[in-house]
């Protein structure tokens, strides 16, 4: 690197420090200089409000000078050579600057799980010993998948990677519709092995599909991959312990593969959703689901209806509503939504520069997230039985968050808030975080415009050029858009699973009721993992990549101990996943998820919590760390 980019960097990186985070500097400050101090008053941050950064961290503009003014001077140290005082806190010490960084405490068992989050636990590239034979298949190239792949490659277990569409990125790959998004920081939502050069705070759709392309392309994934493969049926044969999959090419060519493992990686979000409404098929202008996103229609200048109101529309709503005649939402029941501060916020060039040059400063701008959108609200989230309002919130924190969320959608509908008859339409009379809390990205404000009309009553029937609901009111569209979602009751259902004696996976999990052990392993289903599968969802907040990467992990350690062990076959023992399952359910009895002021896509028509986890994602984390052959029937490998 040349003096003169030595010197621009610097500049920048004194940029950066004038804007970034404190809480974050602080945390950067201890580890580069080993002073403790800097965890104490005066300097020491105080809690954040909601979902925000707290950048200031509350602290006077004096102090915070003298924090960025410190940290400057500790990053052109460690620049010059100067190598970190703490380079691995321990994980009391990170539990302790991580309390710090909140201003509230933290529990003292969220040192490991600190750790992984700031990345001090990469991929291991440590060999795991496997037959010659030994072949793993994954079905999926989104997230999950190439997480997977990562992890297999670097451990040098032969595997492939079967993929439905012509190229990888499930949801990224499919969703299209303008506005789509990520709603979790997208510097959390990420892989803790590929930290990127976000752009944005909350990364659009195109920027999300690219990060994913990168990581492949980083980790030499292609040859590895099968695009236009789609899985049609998975059996497993007891004599040979395999699994046979049958597959379909692009020009309909069928190929059976086997494997000694298979990964499903397919996901929720899929297939879409598409509504039984009388009339559907006879509107004559064009009617697509949003994962089925047209770019050869415009919308411009057209009545546009939009049946849904969930996280999908209410991206594509703000987006849209000034391109059309007029937007018509029909909504079954209201969300609620929390503020948005950084909402289409880009990163600051000099802060881009911060968090390539200085790694510590984005792994703990990560680890702040992680508290923030991960375990911190799933104390909330439990029912008080001495509460004396049930029927509207849980217990005294959830009444507050209910105060504060119903005032900030007052204060975001404006005049409107006067009206009656729309606040009752927007105002939920279930306990925030009852639905998926959604992120506000101006849908209130939206509301506010005189070409949207939010429509609260059902849709009866459809006409060829307009909608008619229960009570007779007639709404003209151009073009429908169905923001249905998605089939998630029914995990693993792109593809038929077999198992031991016959039995498929949709009759083992009598259809919608679907159980794993740590939402992974299933009885009968022997050398068979589930990435994403059922409550696993981390509803009170977080990142689902998170979640993946520690299901990996106990993945890989299986496959480790397989491989050691000359096993042939390892599958989950019955009572092992019962008496977890037993503990999923009765965790959900006491949580919000079971309210019956709503419903919701995460319970199935038994009233079962069926994708969400009941647990924190540290004790998930725990659980995940190492596997525990005893919780499985071992079969020695047959040659």
């Amino acid at each position: 690197m040349s003096a003169t980019t030595t010197t621009r960097t610097n500049e920048q990186l004194a940029e950066a420090v004038a804007l970034a985070n404190v809480p974050t500097l602080l945390m950067v400050l201890v580890q580069m200089t080993g002073d403790k101090g800097w965890l104490q008053a005066p300097y020491k941050p105080s809690r954040g409000n909601g979902l925000g950064d707290n950048d200031s961290g509350g602290l006077s503009e004096e102090i915070q000078q003298e924090i960025r003014d410190a940290t400057l001077e500790a990053i052109m140290a460690w620049r010059a050579g100067r190598p970190l005082a703490i380079p691995q806190p321990s994980d009391e010490l990170l539990v302790e600057m991580l309390s710090s960084a909140m201003g509230e405490p933290v529990p003292a068992e969220y040192g490991n799980f600190t750790a992984s989050l700031l990345g001090q636990q990469p991929v291991s590239d440590d060999k795991i010993d496997v037959p010659d034979d030994f072949h793993v298949l994954i079905v999926g190239a989104g997230v999950s998948g190439i997480c997977a792949a990562v992890n297999l490659k670097a451990a040098g277990v032969p595997f492939t990677v079967l993929e439905k569409n012509p190229q990888l990125g499930g949801v990224w790959q499919e969703n299209r519709y303008p506005g789509a998004g990520v709603d979790t920081p997208n510097h959390l939502y990420s892989y803790s092995f590929a930290m990127h050069d976000w752009s944005m705070y909350f990364a659009l759709r195109n920027d999300l599909h690219g990060y994913l392309q990168h990581v492949a392309e980083q980790h030499e994934l292609a040859p590895y991959i099968r695009c236009n493969t789609s899985v049609e049926t998975a059996t497993y044969d007891e004599k040979t312990q395999l699994w046979q999959v049958e597959t379909r090419d692009g020009d309909g060519n069928s190929t059976t593969l086997s494997g000694n493992v298979l990964i499903s990686a397919n996901g929720i979000f899929n297939p879409p959703v598409k509504p039984n409404i009388d009339g559907l098929g006879d509107f004559s202008g064009p009617a697509f689901h949003t994962a089925e996103w047209r770019d050869d229609v415009s919308l411009d200048g057209k009545d546009v209806a939009i049946i849904g109101n969930g996280a999908t529309c209410m991206q594509i709503g703000p987006e849209i509503q000034n391109r059309v005649k007029s937007l018509t939402i029909f909504q079954r029941s209201p969300h609620w939504a929390a503020p948005f501060d950084q909402f289409r916020k880009p990163v600051p060039d000099a802060l881009r520069v911060m968090f390539k040059e200085v790694p510590l400063y984005q792994a703990w701008y990560r680890v702040r997230l992680g508290w923030t959108f991960n375990d911190r609200l799933h104390d909330s989230l439990q029912k008080d039985a001495e509460w004396q309002h049930p029927e509207r919130s849980l217990n005294a924190t959830n009444d507050a968050h209910r105060a504060y969320f119903s005032n900030y959608i007052k204060s975001e509908l404006g005049d409107l808030a006067d009206d009656g008859e729309l606040l009752d339409k927007v105002l939920p009379k279930y306990p925030p975080f009852g639905k998926r809390m959604l992120l506000d990205n101006g849908w209130y404000r939206m509301l506010r415009n005189e070409r949207v009309t939010l429509v609260n009553d059902a849709v009866d029937h459809i006409e060829s050029d307009a909608l008619v609901t229960a009570d007779g009111g007639k709404y003209k569209a151009d073009v429908l858009v169905l923001a249905t979602g998605f089939d998630v009751l029914h995990f693993v259902n792109t593809f038929e699973v077999v198992g031991r004696e016959g039995r498929s996976l949709r009759d083992a999990w009598e259809d919608d009721n679907a159980k794993a052990y740590l939402g992974t392993v299933v009885p009968g289903f022997p050398n068979f993992f589930t990435l994403y599968g059922p409550n696993l969802q981390p509803g009170h907040g977080g990142s689902l990549i998170v979640v993946v990467e520690m299901q990996v992990n106990y993945i890989m350690d299986l496959i480790r101990k397989m491989g050691a062990r000359k096993l042939g076959a390892v599958e989950c023992r019955r009572d092992v996943h019962d008496a977890y399952n037993e503990r999923v359910d009765a965790a959900h009895e006491n949580m919000v998820w079971t309210h019956e002021g709503m419903t919701t896509y995460y319970r199935n028509e038994r009233g079962r919590i069926v994708v969400n986890s009941p647990f924190r994602n540290v004790d998930f984390f725990e659980w995940t760390r190492e596997a525990d052959l005893e919780q499985f029937e071992q079969e020695e490998r047959r040659a």
